[in-house]
């Protein structure tokens, strides 16, 4: 993937051919895909920066008229990224035990300070819980996404949602971004990702290493990884139904398991 000059992307050439900003190209591809996308997650497509991901690369398809070859060349190029050129260097530490794991996910909640973006729809750890809505009250310019794969299937998540939706109005914006946005995706294809990432460090739970019941092991990785995965929980986000209430909460039918530990 190659940055692209300015102005040089088939993608910005088509918006700018219709004279419209990136907040109302953004709008007008919200309207399509039902997603959350705004003018910096635009603008990064547009550069290069980031990868469209296949619903809103047919959602700006359908906008701009436009075939993907011509849209997005600058972004299926064969030159890589920073980020892919890092490769392995991104881990930081292996994580093997279920505490350590969640250490280090509580400790991502309590350092973010700009963005703090988590998916999966298992989680149910009280201490990992209670450091997002600890983050989410303390740090008022700190915009929190959580993308949950299908609803939750734990009573404490759904209770934990409840409470960021105490916390924060999704409609309140600062700095020019809204401050929570909850989306759960709902194509039955969709595989569940699970991991929490702000600015500056990520945590990815892996499968177990000492058997088949959930995740109690994983990476930790550094702020080159970090952004990557926030780039793609907005995008994931922008391409969810939103969750803007605690009546949406509560329309989703949270199933209860017994067994098996939780992801993220």
């Amino acid at each position: 993937m190659t940055r692209t000059p300015e102005g040089d992307s088939g993608l910005k050439r088509e918006r700018t051919a219709r004279g419209w900003t990136l907040d109302h190209a953004a709008a007008k591809l919200n309207t399509l895909t039902g997603g959350a996308t705004d003018a910096s997650l635009m603008s990064a497509w547009e550069s290069g920066r980031r990868r469209t991901g296949q619903t809103n690369r047919r959602g700006l398809c359908t906008l701009y008229r436009q075939r993907s070859e011509v849209l997005f060349a600058h972004q299926d190029g064969t030159a890589a990224s920073t980020l892919e050129q890092t490769g392995t260097d991104v881990v930081q530490r292996v994580l093997t035990r279920w505490a350590d794991l969640v250490e280090a996910m509580v400790e991502v909640a309590d350092t973010a300070q700009e963005w703090l973006v988590v998916t999966g729809s298992r989680s149910r750890e009280k201490s990992y819980l209670a450091a997002i809505e600890t983050a989410v009250a303390q740090v008022p310019d700190l915009v929190h996404y959580r993308v949950l794969y299908g609803p939750p299937r734990h009573s404490e998540l759904t209770a934990h949602l409840l409470r960021l939706l105490e916390l924060r109005d999704p409609r309140e914006r600062r700095n020019g971004h809204p401050t929570l946005r909850i989306g759960v995706v709902e194509q039955p294809a969709a595989m569940e990702r699970f991991f929490v990432a702000s600015e500056s460090r990520a945590v990815i739970p892996l499968p177990s290493l000492h058997g088949s019941d959930g995740f109690d092991s994983g990476i930790v990785a550094g702020p080159e990884a970090a952004i990557g995965l926030v780039q793609h929980g907005r995008e994931a986000c922008a391409s969810a139904r939103l969750i803007q209430t605690p009546e949406a909460v509560l329309a989703l039918t949270a199933r209860e398991q017994h067994h098996g530990v939780g992801g993220t």
